[in-house]
């Protein structure tokens, strides 16, 4: 397995973990409990900034420019729903 596949399941990993701290955070009784897993987030978050980073910095994750129609279109379609 090449570095980029184990980079890349890494990446879809922490972004799975990420998700179930934001809907326990979300989710927690008490604030004590909502605490944990704000922080325990934060913590997956800037891990996951950091394999995005890594990833970006090798050119295995490349970030594609929205064009300024389609920015405009969604804008458009948003606003038209509140």
């Amino acid at each position: 397995m090449e570095d980029r596949d184990l980079m890349e399941k890494e990446l879809l990993v922490i972004k799975g973990v990420c998700d179930l701290y934001l809907h326990g955070a979300i989710e927690s009784s008490t604030k004590e409990v909502h605490e944990a897993f704000k922080c325990a987030l934060n913590e997956s978050l800037d891990i996951q900034n950091k394999i995005y980073n890594l990833m970006a910095e090798k050119g295995w994750y490349k970030a594609e420019c929205a064009e300024q129609q389609k920015i405009e279109q969604a804008k458009q379609k948003f606003a038209s729903q509140n």
